[in-house]
């Protein structure tokens, strides 16, 4: 059964690159592979090249770009199948387009979706658990982010670019997979070196006005990543510094990737993190940068994981780091599907009290909605509220198939103007 979906999927990605008229080979393309960052990266790459006066295409898990035509992505998939691709391709094509940026994920290259493309560069961002028991271990699951890699290095097209993030423990792999084997180069980027080398060099980043300008989103820690690899890849494509700038100083970020709702009296923020290390890394840039005060103020989560048999693993641990780094925490829904939401609550919370957190802080309010209100309704002056592992999704998966319109940022904002009324 396995083989013939393979079958399948491979058929459809070979036929759309037909139907659609080998699209790839009129563009510029580029695939974004890593667990966190994809979309923020395809997104700032896109703005840099559009500061550039280059017309661009993104093809990401928030949004469907083709020039100056934005969309959401409505199709539930980062990677869609059945000629999605290679619609989208060829749609940036008769727009006129010289880029395209695409999120390259782990199934979708199990499912053969990276196929038949003519890619012109890859980029390695990051890697940490997930997807494991669709792949069968952590093992399987980077093995098809390498496949991606050696899948272009393979590939006959010259002058192909490949990026690798060498801030990763396991950057050494990928670059192994393109110059070892293939005999291709490999520049590297780095977040860490990003802020201090590049940034720092032309930003006095001590002072308020190099912050503001350069905004709160592109600043916080685990964004940095993100925006070497797009800076990265500009200077390698010959795209002078005076663009890269106007580009990184007029990105706001991505819908649901951080977004602040509100900045006073108190922090909230909406926040795709659906993993240990994504929720470790947004709990504490709010820590460090936004919880103000005499007392350091509160960070108060609402947290869930979603079902349908996905990553149990990762349950208990995401209770544990929430108990490492916030005051109150409230367990919801997230996407249940099929599974009994309170065994999913009750495998949060295992984790959570294996760190001696206080029973009476923890908060269980399965309605999401509703979960969002409770935690509001706790902050303060100087605290901060934080939602994840919706973003910017327009739906909750419950099971049978049924699903609940949902904006995370939209339910926030009339919560909040409640509060105040």
């Amino acid at each position: 059964m396995e083989t013939l979906r393979s079958i399948y999927h491979w058929l459809f990605a070979a036929l759309g690159n037909i139907v659609f008229g080998f699209p790839s080979r009129r563009l510029y393309v580029v695939g974004v592979t890593g667990t966190k960052g994809k979309s923020s990266t395809v997104e700032l790459m896109s703005a840099l090249f559009d500061a550039a006066g280059e017309r661009t295409a993104v093809l990401s898990s928030v949004t469907r770009k083709i020039g100056a035509n934005r969309a959401r992505n409505m199709s539930g998939n980062s990677m869609p199948g059945r000629f999605a691709i290679q619609q989208f391709l060829s749609e940036a094509v008769r727009a006129k387009c010289t880029y395209a940026f695409v999120e390259v994920t782990s199934q979708g290259v199990l499912q053969h979706r990276h196929e038949f493309i003519d890619w012109n560069a890859a980029v390695f961002l990051n890697l940490s658990p997930e997807h494991i028991e669709a792949h069968g271990s952590f093992e399987e699951y980077k093995q098809a982010k390498l496949a991606f890699f050696r899948y272009v290095a393979a590939s006959p097209k010259k002058d192909r670019v490949f990026l690798v993030n060498e801030d990763d423990a396991v950057s050494s792999e990928f670059e192994e997979a393109v110059h070892h084997n293939y005999g291709n180069a490999v520049l590297k980027f780095s977040g860490k070196k990003f802020l201090r080398e590049t940034l720092g060099a032309h930003f006095d980043l001590r002072t308020e006005k190099a912050r503001a300008e350069l905004g709160e989103w592109l600043l916080a820690e685990f964004n940095l990543e993100n925006a070497a690899a797009a800076t990265r890849l500009a200077e390698a494509r010959g795209v002078e510094w005076k663009y890269i700038e106007k580009g990184l100083v007029g990105f706001k970020g991505v819908p649901g990737r951080f977004e602040i709702v509100q900045k006073k009296p108190f922090v909230v923020v909406v926040d795709y993190a659906h993993t240990p290390d994504s929720l470790r890394k947004v709990y504490a840039t709010l820590r460090n940068d936004y919880c103000m005060g005499p007392d350091a103020g509160r960070l108060i989560c609402v947290l869930g994981s979603a079902g349908g048999g996905r990553d149990k693993w990762k349950r208990s641990e995401m209770g544990r780091v929430a108990a490492k780094y916030c005051s109150e925490i409230v367990l919801t829904d997230e996407d249940s599907y099929d599974e009994n939401l309170a065994d999913i609550m009750k495998a949060i919370k295992g984790g959570i009290l294996e760190d001696n957190f206080p029973i009476t802080k923890i908060h269980e309010v399965p309605d999401r909605r509703e979960a969002i209100r409770k935690a509001i309704s706790l902050a303060e002056k100087s605290d901060a509220v934080v939602m994840t592992g919706k973003g910017s999704e327009t739906s909750i998966h419950l099971a049978h198939g049924k699903k609940i319109p949902w904006n995370e940022r939209e339910i926030a904002l009339e919560i909040l103007k409640e509060r105040r009324t």
